[in-house]
This record gives C-alpha cells, structure tokens and sequence, in this order.
C-alpha cells in the first residue's frame, strides 16, 4: 500500500492525527510572520483540540462534538481560530471516512455548518455572504474528500468479495469437473471389470462340465470359485447400474467402453467428425494402439475427442490439426495440435465435456501429466501414458462381444 492509502487508511488514525497536531503546533510556533504572536488563551485552545484529537482518535463522533465545542470557544475569545477550525473539519473528514451510517457524518457536517454561521451573527451582510461561502471549505472540502475515501474504500471491497467469490466458483467448477471425470472413468473401469470376471465365471462353469471326473476336493474349488465370481459379478452389475444412472450423469459424459482391437477405428471415426465440421486433421496413429490395454485406450479416445472438440470450438471451422499417437517402449505418446485459424463453425464433435480439468484428471489418474499451451498462433496438448501395471490392467483379456467397434459421441 502506498503512503496515500496507509495515510486514509482506518487502522492509523492515531497517526493522521499526530500528524495533524504537529502541523498545528507549527503553525503557532514558525507561522506567518504578518500575525502576531499567539496569545496564552490560544495555546490553551490548541493544546485542548491536540489533546481531543489524540485521545478520541477511535471515536469520531466524540471527536467531532468536542472540536465543535472548541471552536465555538475559540470564536468568542481568540481572533485567530485556524487550529480549532482545522480541528472541527479534520474530525468531519474523519467520521464521514468511518461512519457505519451516512445520516451520521450528514448530521455532523450540519452542525458544523452551524457552528461557523454563528460566528457571523451581527456581521454585515457582505461579510455574512462571504462567510456561506467559506463553508465550502471548512464543511464541503473534508465531507467530499471523506465521501471519495469512503466510496474507495467500498469498490475495493467489493472487488475483493467479487475476486473471491469467482475464485470459489472456480475451484468449485474445477472440483465437480475432477468428480465427473473420475466418474466417468469409475464406470468404464467397473465395465472392464464386470467383462473379466464374467469371462473368468464363464471359463470355470465350462471347466466343471467338461472334467466330470475331477478330484471331489477340485470340484470343490471350482464350484467355490465360480460361486465367489457369480457373487462379484452381481455387485458388480449393481454398480453399474448406479454409476449408469441418468438422472447423475452428464448428458455429454455417457460413455461407452471399447475393445482394445477397436481403438484405431474408434480414433478414425474421432477424426472423421471433426472433419464434417470443418477442421482439416492430419492423423498419425500408430497402429500398436490396438494392443493398448481397456484402460490406456479408452483414455487416448476420451483424450481425442476432448482435444479436436476443443480445436473445433476455440481454433474454428478450416483450422488445421494434428492428431499423433504412438506407442514407445510400452508409453503412449498422445498429442494435439492446432494452427488456430479459422472460423468459428456451427457445429463440433463430441468430446468429454469438461475440458483441459477433464483431461488432466483422466491422464493423472493413469500416472501421467499432461501439457497444454500455446505454439505461435495455435495451440497444443500433449501428454505421456506410462507402461501399464500389470497388477491392475490386463491387455490379454478378450473384449464384450456386446460392445460396439466404435462408441457414440461422448
């Protein structure tokens, strides 16, 4: 803060006003040479308006009546009345800065008004006009000069409540959008699952019937697995059918799951859309994508989608694109690049629906970080998706015959 605003500000009021009696107490001892000398009775006036100042420096009001007082005073006894006058108008100032109703410092800037036309009771009506108009600056200057802080002071907070209020509403975006991703992913994962241990069931159910002559202890063991997974594959389709309910999903964020071997035609029909709106891509798909496993490959469409979405709606219609995927040492090299020309065009493939945090929450989840910026006059996301865990994916397991090659738009 700059001295000007520590000078107003409401936490230093004590020392405006010790500024304010030192300027006071120059003024009588180093002031205009033409006056003379101050009297005793106008020491006494102006150490009383210090001394108010000083003490009911957080209670304007007070402060307010006593310099009045002492400015009536100073009318009848002393010729020279600058520092009670100073006094009055600097207690003025202060109540109108701080005052929690404005029918306040209104009602004190009329008593000072009244205060210094008393003065003129008896003068000649020249010297009475003259008088009106200096109330301009003894009332008007420091009610103006109090009204300008006060509303100052007002617009700042508001704008801070303003910036803090769209702040929360951000971070509230950011953390229903991070929620939706994750349960997006949540129920294309429980849909993986639910394949695999179907698949896992249905194998020990043909492995009972056709080894008859099994060990009474093997049959055992197979019945109680196959058992265990009938049980899991029930809870698990009650979960999904709680994750799939449309009444707390998205209507962007219906999601499909596809087979691994699928994820190239998937990725074409991506580019295909994006293309029906305008966009010229480029796509350089490695064909080892097919071998992703469920996880890493439903990630790379969903990324896909989102990031042509994105060109389509921010770069426009005849933006070009470039879509790169390919498969290094296990880790999936995903990117997305625009040269941001275009128009805007009146209609845009699906994707996601929850933009750049969508993205981002669906790569971290997979142990990656993704990368989005500007390149000259376009735009680019990119990203890294580690090797997979064995322990949680399983790339070798076939895909639901019930699933489409190629998913509805997102």
């Amino acid at each position: 803060m700059s001295w000007v605003g520590r000078l107003f500000d409401a936490r230093d009021t004590l020392a405006r006003m010790l500024l304010l009696d030192l300027s006071g107490v120059g003024y009588l001892v180093v002031g205009a040479h033409s006056r003379p000398d101050p009297t005793a009775t106008q020491w006494l006036l102006a150490l009383a308006a210090f001394a108010v100042a000083l003490l009911c420096h957080r209670r304007p009001r007070l402060n307010v009546l006593l310099q009045s007082a002492l400015l009536v005073v100073a009318f009848r006894l002393v010729d020279d009345v600058t520092i009670n006058q100073v006094g009055a108008s600097w207690a003025l100032l202060e109540l109108t800065m701080r005052a929690a109703r404005p029918r306040t410092f209104w009602l004190a800037a009329a008593l000072l008004a009244a205060v210094d036309l008393t003065d003129l009771i008896g003068d000649p009506i020249r010297q009475v006009v003259t008088g009106v108009f200096g109330l301009a600056v003894t009332v008007g200057l420091p009610l103006l000069l109090g009204l300008v802080v006060r509303t100052t002071r007002e617009l700042g907070r508001q704008a801070a409540e303003r910036a803090a209020a769209e702040q929360r509403r951000r971070e509230s975006e950011s953390r229903a959008a991070r929620a939706d991703e994750r349960s997006a992913i949540a129920r294309e994962l429980h849909d993986v699952l639910a394949h695999h241990v179907a698949s896992m069931v249905l194998r020990v159910g043909v492995a009972r019937h056709v080894l008859p002559d099994l060990d009474p202890r093997v049959g055992e063991v197979f019945d109680d697995v196959h058992g265990t997974g009938t049980a899991a594959l029930t809870d698990l389709r009650r979960l999904v059918a709680v994750l799939r309910d449309p009444d707390g999903v998205r209507g962007d964020a219906a999601l499909t799951v596809i087979e691994p071997g699928s994820l190239p035609a998937a990725l074409g029909a991506t580019v295909d859309r994006a293309r029906q709106a305008g966009v010229v891509v480029e796509a350089d798909v490695d064909a080892a994508v097919g071998t992703l496993d469920a996880v890493r490959g439903q990630a790379v469409l969903r990324l896909t989608q989102e990031a042509l979405t994105n060109v389509a709606k921010h770069a426009g219609a005849a933006a070009r694109a470039r879509l790169s995927v390919s498969v290094v040492d296990g880790a999936v090299h995903w990117a997305v690049s625009d040269d941001g020309r275009g128009a805007t065009p009146t209609g845009v493939p699906s994707g996601g629906g929850h933009g750049l945090v969508g993205m981002r929450e669906r790569v971290e989840v997979l142990g990656g970080r993704l990368e989005a910026g500007p390149t000259g006059s376009g735009w680019r996301v990119r990203t890294v998706l580690p090797p997979a865990d064995p322990e949680r994916t399983s790339a070798a397991a076939p895909a639901p015959r019930h699933r489409p090659a190629t998913p509805e738009p997102a």
